[in-house]
């Protein structure tokens, strides 16, 4: 990293005086690189328990004896369990520190992950998805806390780095899981399974993390000098600290709060809905079955290196509404290349609507730079993102709506461009450089 890019990222805004390092207890010198693998297998196991029951979401559903209904709570369950599990995060942290949480998130993701294979009714199943869905909830928002507190001057690199972690994930279960079910006998059973395999490794390799950081907390303790807070350095100093939430600033009273929680409910709503629906699109436009599933694929995948780029570049500005803009713009286009001639420019539009879905990774660079303190970076990513997925889960309910009251997708697609409108605007609101400390009055 450059030395303009770590002032950048560790400057203050105008008006507001930089915050000093507290002193704290020093960490092992391993502590810095291994975290580093820890928050990209963490990232890696954040969406295959979704993505791989889509890939097998007949054969399970066939399985099961599920009816139409409990199949349809089932696709609705991750948002609502990332909402309502997302907002127990900061009184979690606090208790207990943020690397403890993510251990135990990372914990829960593979003990769901191993269990519902084995649930011979709908019911078993949904709960074991629901504790894995319950450890992924926290681990997204306490991921962005841990990158803010240990690699303070590397907030939009490490950012980036774990981001495509996520969209790597993402991709490569939706792709590979019914290969390897069909390779490992073809049973929806062990394709589900396999995938508890990098949640077990992933814990196996928090576990010594969690112990350096409670040590770390224990330290400054026993000898009478408080409880480690946030550090500094490529590795932190006394990171592994509870997080005091109680502290920290009133995230409601925030317009920028608000901005960023709406536009992650938009973003989340556009993604959401372009993995449910865009295959569909494209079959209705005479596109073959496999060729659609290709295609989402490819969207899916611009994911990875652009969740890279991204990150690094906004942590190099201090204004990132021109990003904001520019993905809205990409999926503007998408879209109207979608309603226009769905099927001539199927892959351009796949491509756009690839780089549109990226606002992920922007909106959660920006909750670690609109934010000062870790007790506020807590506080903002529990409030951004459990209100930004409760704004998502009507979208590709209300799509499906329209599509079958409709009969084709001009409507729908029309909404879908629409929402990207107010999007792009509080994506401009959101990217001003300034920290909801300063909007809810703190001083530093």
């Amino acid at each position: 990293m450059s030395d303009e890019e770590t002032k950048t990222l560790t400057r203050p805004a105008a008006g507001r005086t930089a915050v000093p390092a507290p002193s704290a207890t020093a960490q092992p010198a391993w502590l810095g690189p291994v975290l580093i693998v820890g928050i990209v297998l963490a990232a890696l196991n954040l969406r295959p328990a979704i993505t791989s029951l889509g890939a097998l979401f007949e054969e399970t559903r066939a399985g099961l004896g599920m009816s139409g209904t409990v199949a349809g709570l089932i696709t609705s369950v991750p948002a609502l369990c990332f909402a309502v599990f997302g907002v127990t995060a900061p009184r979690l942290s606090r208790r207990f520190g943020p690397v403890a949480v993510v251990c135990a998130g990372m914990a829960a993701v593979a003990a769901g992950l191993l269990i519902r294979p084995f649930a011979d009714g709908a019911a078993g199943f949904l709960a074991a998805s629901a504790l894995s869905l319950a450890g992924i909830a926290l681990t997204n928002v306490l991921l962005p806390v841990i990158v803010k507190r240990y690699f303070p001057d590397r907030v939009g690199t490490m950012t980036g780095l774990y981001s495509m972690a996520l969209a790597a994930g993402t991709s490569l279960a939706a792709a590979a899981t019914v290969p390897l079910t069909d390779a490992l006998g073809g049973s929806w059973r062990t394709g589900l399974l396999m995938w508890a395999s990098p949640a077990l490794v992933a814990v196996l390799l928090w576990l010594p993390i969690a112990r350096a950081a409670r040590r770390a907390d224990r330290a400054p303790t026993a000898a009478g000098t408080g409880p480690a807070t946030a550090g500094t350095g490529a590795a932190g100093t006394g990171a592994g600290a509870a997080v005091r939430t109680d502290t920290g600033p009133r995230v409601a009273r925030s317009r920028t709060a608000w901005a960023l929680a709406c536009y992650f409910g938009l973003q989340a709503t556009g993604a959401y809905i372009t993995m449910g629906w865009l295959p569909q699109i494209f079959r209705d436009a005479g596109v073959s079955a496999s060729t659609a599933g290709v295609l989402l694929a490819v969207t899916m995948v611009m994911g990875v290196p652009l969740a890279f780029v991204i990150p690094g570049l906004a942590g190099r500005m201090r204004n990132q509404g021109a990003i904001a803009v520019t993905l809205g713009v990409f999926g503007l286009t998408g879209y109207l290349g979608l309603s226009l001639a769905p099927a001539a420019g199927a892959w351009a539009w796949a491509l756009l609507l690839g780089v549109s879905n990226c606002a992920f990774p922007l909106v959660i660079t920006m909750i670690g730079l609109r934010a000062k303190s870790p007790a506020g970076v807590v506080k903002l990513s529990a409030f951004a993102q459990s209100t930004g997925y409760l704004i998502s889960i009507p979208g590709p309910l209300v799509i499906g709506t329209l599509y079958q009251h409709s009969g084709g997708w001009d409507l729908p697609l029309a909404l879908m461009a629409g929402l990207l409108v107010p999007q792009i605007a509080l994506g401009v609101l959101a990217g001003r450089d300034r920290t909801i400390e300063d909007e809810c009055g703190m001083r530093d």
